[in-house]
This record gives structure tokens, sequence and C-alpha cells, in this order.
């Protein structure tokens, strides 16, 4: 096991850890939370050997496999699948021990080599890295192009796959979602599930954690805290904490407040019904999560569009593509003023292609486009963060776009996005990724769009950032299509799905987990048109067959989903009315008085809610227990 004992770290003169004492044990899936600066890369350093603490002991058993994700890849002439190899490291060494004894002709210690090659399964070792590169969105043509044919993007793909080809004990992973696509993220989330050894996971996916990790270690004001269960298990016991601070409850409130106000303003209209309803889930999630990120320092909203046309935008019959190579056909899209539509689609299916077109960046093929009179689009894409200007400041950023507005105004925004002081000041070609990230959203936002083209927004951006990214859109008054690996963004924020796939774009009739469903259908199709070539027709029929069945057995789930749904509202509910009412009986004069009417009613009033909630909570588990026998969807 990896034994904390009394351990101090610093860096430099700052001190990041104080006195963390507990332990890992084999196996473990850990996520490492804590603020930008908190000391979350400076513990993987420790544990990799190239950092030692202040004091205290940290103890790995000596004999363990630490596997990592490189920062760097060279240009190497190298095959991407051979780079990969290399991460076993035993593997490599066996093979050149082998080349040795066979130009020795010692055949005991050949057969020795070989035995040993047995048992580490150095056979299938390329067909298992194959396997990882595929699962993270490479082709077969690309197992043997160079490593130096890749980009930036690419190149961290490969050294994921060279951390996992490695046979560790301890695997440590340091935000490797960033330059993966929706459909990778699924792949290495149910990949690390079933990695035996010890995994640590920096990460700011929130699902990504709740799905892998058993723990969470959270470093917090020089506090290195061990919590036990998910990232959404973390937040609800340190919002619980929080809570009880009132400037902790007040923040929340408002929020709450922002919300509400909006579903109680449209909920009754029917052209607003489907974002009322999502701000009605979102408001549900929030009263649970947003104590915990009432610290956060971020905070800021979009400014209302000057002009709000319906429709925004119309796509009629287009097509697009690239030197005259057709990527999407058929495109009918009309976007109108508040809806959120998330596009959905594997790796290299269009999905940027169509956001291009949206943003009118690109040319169509052929089709007809209608915008809305002032149709005014505010697009992010990771090339954004390129035109920001080296020598120029966020401050300096703002006064170029909007010379009008006073400075202090310009500052007390960039504040929202925690430039403040100094570093509103400060030349960004030295900031971090999230830095630029948040930089390149602020300038985006004050535009005042009516319009957003979200393509990966939240790459680089930490948990609070992206929380109050998914707070301020879930206000925006605009149209929104998004592009993101992050579902709880996808999740809180998009009404409808678009999924992109063979050469058309159209309504995905689904949730997420059908998207993740669907996903797993067309690999196992893959897999299966790589072994028994067939007919374009047999493909045909196979498809259609496949749809109908998905469609059958959704409407077979979705009552049970819908009750389940609406079991959980209805528990929560009641949950809150019990914690009212249990605030009211601990007031003393309730017993002392001479009238106890008032007590009988509120103590006859708590066994009714206990009984309500249990009975939910057993139909609850009902109907879970029946959507589980049922076939997947």
């Amino acid at each position: 096991m990896i034994q904390f004992k009394n351990l101090h770290l610093t860096r430099g003169v700052k001190v990041l850890i104080e006195d963390a004492s507990f332990q890992l044990h084999p196996g473990h899936k850990v996520g490492l939370t804590g603020a930008n600066g908190a000391g979350k890369s400076s513990v993987f350093a420790m544990l990799r050997g190239e950092l030692h603490p202040e004091s205290g002991d940290l103890d790995i058993p000596p004999h363990w496999v630490i596997a990592h994700v490189a920062q760097e890849t060279p240009a190497l002439p190298d095959a991407a699948i051979e780079f990969v190899l290399d991460g076993d490291a035993e593997l490599r060494r066996l093979e050149h021990e082998v080349k040795a004894a066979e130009e020795a002709q010692d055949g005991v210690r050949l057969g020795e080599l070989h035995a040993r090659l047995g048992e580490i399964g150095a056979y299938a070792a390329r067909a298992r890295a194959a396997e990882l590169m595929d699962g993270l969105g490479f082709t077969s043509a690309d197992l043997e192009r160079p490593v130096s044919d890749f980009s930036g993007g690419w190149r961290v793909r490969l050294n994921v796959a060279r951390a996992l080809m490695c046979r560790s004990d301890l695997l440590l992973l340091d935000e490797p979602t960033n330059h993966l696509d929706l459909d990778a993220v699924i792949w290495l989330e149910s990949w690390l599930k079933s990695y035996p050894g010890t995994l640590l996971l920096i990460s700011h996916d929130r699902d990504f954690l709740d799905a892998i990790v058993n723990h969470i270690a959270h470093i917090e004001q020089q506090k290195f805290t061990l919590y036990r269960g998910g990232y959404s298990d973390f937040e609800r016991q340190r919002a619980e904490r929080l809570a009880q601070q009132q400037s902790v409850y007040e923040r929340q409130q408002r929020e709450v407040a922002h919300l509400q106000s909006y579903i109680d303003r449209f909920r009754a209209k029917a052209t607003k019904a489907r974002q009322a309803q999502s701000r009605i889930k979102a408001l549900e999630r929030m009263e649970l999560i947003s104590a915990a990120h009432a610290d956060s320092p971020f905070g800021f909203e979009f400014r209302a569009p000057l002009a709000t046309p319906d429709p925004l935008l119309v796509l009629d019959d287009m097509a697009a593509g690239y030197a005259g190579k057709t990527v999407l056909d058929d495109i009918a899209l009309t976007i109108r003023p508040g809806e959120r539509i998330g596009l959905l689609g594997r790796n290299g299916a269009g999905k940027s292609t169509l956001i291009k077109l949206l943003s009118n960046s690109m040319p169509a093929l052929s089709g007809k486009r209608v915008e809305g009179k002032d149709l005014s689009i505010g697009y992010f894409a990771q090339h954004q963060l390129e035109q920001l200007r080296a020598d120029e400041s966020p401050l300096q950023h703002m006064l170029r776009l909007d010379p009008q507005t006073r400075e202090q105004e310009h500052r007390n925004y960039l504040g929202g996005f925690d430039f403040r002081g100094d570093m509103a000041s400060a030349p960004c070609g030295m900031f971090s990724g999230g830095e630029k990230s948040r930089l390149a959203l602020a300038l985006l936002i004050w535009t005042r769009p009516n319009l957003l083209l979200l393509d990966e927004p939240t790459n680089h951006l930490d948990l609070e950032m992206r929380h109050a990214l998914t707070v301020a859109l879930q206000a925006y008054e605009g149209g929104v299509v998004l592009v993101s690996h992050d579902r709880a963004l996808l999740r809180a924020t998009c009404d409808r799905f678009i999924l992109v796939a063979d050469g058309k774009a159209q309504v995905f009739d689904g949730d997420l987990e059908d998207y993740r469903i669907w996903l797993a259908e067309q690999k196992a199709q893959d897999k299966l048109r790589a072994l028994t070539p067939q007919t374009e027709l047999v493909k045909k029929n196979d498809k259609a067959q496949n749809k109908a069945e998905r469609q059958a057995r959704l409407a077979e789930r979705r009552p049970l989903t819908k009750e389940a749904e609406q079991l959980e509202s209805r528990m929560a509910d009641w949950q809150q009315q019990k914690v009212a009412l249990e605030a009211r009986l601990v007031d003393g004069e309730l017993y002392s008085a001479s009238d106890k009417s008032e007590l009988q009613q509120l103590l006859k009033k708590q066994a009714e809610l206990t009984q309500q909630i249990e009975t939910a909570e057993e139909r609850w588990l009902e109907v879970m227990a029946q959507l589980e026998s049922m076939p997947a969807a």
C-alpha cells in the first residue's frame, strides 16, 4: 500500500501540504482534486520520486511499477505502435535479451526468456497496443505512421496509450481527457474501471471521476484529506460543511433564485417549456452542489444579446467538405433563440466541420444558408487561443475589443474570470492553457452574441470554472450549439442532440446513455465487418434492424425511467420538507407550551413524510432493478 505519514510538502517557499496521514490500498482508484496551484502535480512528482517531502514519510512498495503520461513527445521517426509498445519496459528488455541470447546461441537462456515472455502475455502485446490505440481514436492506418507525423493533441493520445501499455502497479493520470473526444473518453473510462492496479487521477471532468474513482484525495488550505466515494459524494460532504456558513448559504440562494426566476417566467410558455424543464433539473442538482462551489473565484454571466431574431439561423439542404470532397450532406437545421443543441458523433465524423459551417468560417459546397436579422455569432474553438496577443494583458485585450468602456468596468468583468490585480495587467503569453481559455471565453462573452458555437470549450478548464460556465449557460437567452467531451456540461446545458454520423447530421432520439450504447454497437459492428465482409444490402438491413430494435428497447425502458425520475424529484421535495420540519421541532417552546396541538401536528407530519420517503425508496429500488434486468437500449 501507499502510506502518507505526517507528511509536509513544500515547493520553494510555498507550503503545499501539512501533516498528511492516510493510506491508499492496492486497487484503490483515487481522484486527486484541489484548486489550481494547490499542489496536485507536485504530489504526482513526489510519487514519481522527482520531489521529496520536507518532513514525514511517503512509503511506496519498492517493487511497484509506476506508469504516468509524459508531458512531451519528441518528433520521433518510430512507428506509432512501436512507441506505444515501448511503454512495457520489461517486454522491451526481454526482447533485447532474446536477441542477445540468439546471437550467443544460448539455448538455456532462450528457453527461460521465452517462458517469461509467455507469462507476461508478450505474444499478444502488439494486438493489445493496437486495441489501446483504436480505443483512443487511432485508425489502423495510423499504427505504422511515424510519431513525428502526428499533431500535438494526437501525440498526447500516444502518450496516454503508452502509459496504459505499461503493466503497472500504480498509474498516475494527469488530465488524460483534455485532448480526447467523447467516444475516446467513454472508452478510456471503461478501460480504467477494469484496471487492476492502484490509480491516481487528476481530472476536471466530474462524470469521468464519478464513473471511475472510489476515493477523493482533496487538497485545501494545505490539508490533504481522503474522502470515501466518488466526486459527487465528496462534493456533497464538502457542501454540508460549507453550507453551515452564512455567506455560503446566501450565495447559494442567489444562484438558485437566478434559475428559479427563469423557470417562473417561462415554464407556462409552450415555446420555452423545454428550456424551463432543463433548468428545473439543473436547479434540483444545484441545490445539492452549489455550496461546494461557493468559494469559487469565478462568477460571471452572459450579457443579454442586443437582438434575438427567430429563427437565428437556417441551413437548408447543405453540404460541406474540403477540397471538393463531401464530409456532410443533406444538412437541414434550424436554430432558434433559447435552443441548446449538443453535437454527438465519433472522432472524424464531422462535428467540427458542422460547427465551422454554422460559424460561416468555411464555405458550403451546396445548399442555402438563411441568417436571422442581426445574427451575432460567438464562436469558440481551440484556435481562438492562438489568436490572443502574447505581449498583451487581459485588460489590453478588453480595451482593444471595447475602448469606449471604462477601464474599471473591464477590470470588474475580468475579475469574474479570476483575472484580478496584477494578473489582469500581465502579458498573456506566459499564461497556462486554462488561463488562455478563460480569457478567450471572456472576450467572446463580452461581444453579446445571440448564437454561441462552442467547440470543446472546457479543455484545460478546472472544475470550478466549468461549474461557473454551466451556471452562466443556464441563464443565457440565445441559441447554443455545443461540442464537448464533458458529459456533465452536455447534460446540464443541452435540450436535444444531433448525431453526426455516416455523412449526415440528424436528430438523435435518446440521451447520453443511449449514445454510449450506440457507440458500443458501432464498435461491435466495426469488428464484425473486419472479420466478415458483408454486402451493402446486408449492411443496410443490419442497420435498419439495429435501429428498430434500439427504438423498441428505448420505448420499453422509457416509462420506468420517467417513473424513477419522478420518484427522485418527490423524494428530494419530501426530504427538504422533513429537514425544515425537524428544524422546527428543535424549538424547546413547543414542548413547554400548554397547548400541544402544534407539536402533535408536527410529529404526525414527520411520521407521514418518513413513511412517504420509505415507500418511494422501495418503489425506486424496484424500478431500478427492473431497468437493470432489461436488455440495454
